[in-house]
């Protein structure tokens, strides 16, 4: 029989992803908040292991080096969430805070030790990762394909939950069809996200990396690389829209260019352009982004 607590988490979980917006912080802040202090425990670092599900492979260093210097000074400010296992823990949340205590010689860190079940460490994992952190482009595409087969949303349904355009979504998921060389150099940010979408789009493997070796050694402009995948020799993954004016093209360009720069829906127009915000600390990022100051 699953304790009161442990219902409560669950039911937790399914409230987080009922909503409209997700917001793994909420969920934390329940966690913390439902734990009586004295059963926050330090738990040694060498005792932990990463989430077998957690999205992230590499870390930025600069970041980590920030927190950890933050961490010497002022400790950790809220306990990581563990899973007992058979030999230690494994982190569900707050693997950033382990790698930055860990920077700062610490030993052990504060803890909230909870049962989970894998689908509940892997959307945690991926929640976290997605709202807190900056995936690269690749483990953001495995994050988002992960949520939608474990929930079972569409590409409409789960930028709606993150907040972003639904185009935003399909385009990141789609990086996922680029051969193995071509995702190393995205990851590497060698290949801009906008050529990446585009060769994303096409069929044939050997023409992609010809094409990706262009973009990096003589560098092939988004519009030349759009030119080339528009080609009949090229075969297409998707059918690309045909009957598109010049002016059609260009506001185009420029609102993806916009999506993947603001990270939120943006629309492009004749004469207009529209920016969405969830609320006014998103409307201040935005400015921040824009280089507006109040």
């Amino acid at each position: 029989m699953e304790t009161p607590r442990r219902r409560a988490l669950g039911k937790g979980l399914e409230e987080l992803f009922g909503s409209e917006v997700l917001d793994i912080e909420t969920l934390e802040e329940q966690i913390v908040s439902e734990t009586p202090k004295e059963e926050i425990v330090e738990v040694n670092i060498n005792e932990l292991r990463s989430n077998p599900y957690q999205p992230r492979k590499t870390f930025d260093q600069e970041s980590l080096n920030e927190l950890a210097s933050s961490i010497k000074e002022h400790g950790v400010f809220q306990p990581i969430i563990v899973k007992k296992s058979i030999k230690g823990y494994e982190i569900v949340a707050g693997e950033r805070r382990v790698k930055a205590s860990s920077l700062a010689g610490k030993a052990t860190i504060p803890a909230i030790v909870r049962e989970f079940n894998d689908q509940e460490m892997m959307e945690i994992a991926l929640l976290e990762n997605l709202q807190r952190e900056d995936l690269n482009p690749i483990e953001e595409a495995i994050a988002y394909q992960n949520i939608m087969e474990s929930r079972g949303y569409s590409h409409e349904q789960l930028a709606e939950k993150i907040g972003k355009s639904r185009s935003y979504v399909t385009n990141m998921v789609g990086l996922l069809n680029l051969p193995d060389s071509v995702k190393d150099l995205v990851i590497a940010r060698k290949i801009p996200m906008t050529h990446a979408r585009t060769l994303s789009k096409m069929q044939d493997v050997d023409k992609i990396e010809e094409l990706a070796d262009k973009i990096i050694n003589e560098g092939l402009s988004t519009y030349e690389l759009d030119e080339i995948s528009q080609g009949k020799e090229v075969a297409k993954r998707n059918k690309m829209e045909r009957h598109e004016t010049e002016e059609t093209r260009t506001y185009k360009y420029i609102q993806e260019l916009l999506c993947d720069k603001l990270e939120t829906k943006v629309k492009v127009r004749s004469k207009k352009i529209e920016i969405n915000f969830q609320d006014l600390e998103d409307f201040n990022r935005i400015m921040e982004i824009l280089g507006i100051s109040e």
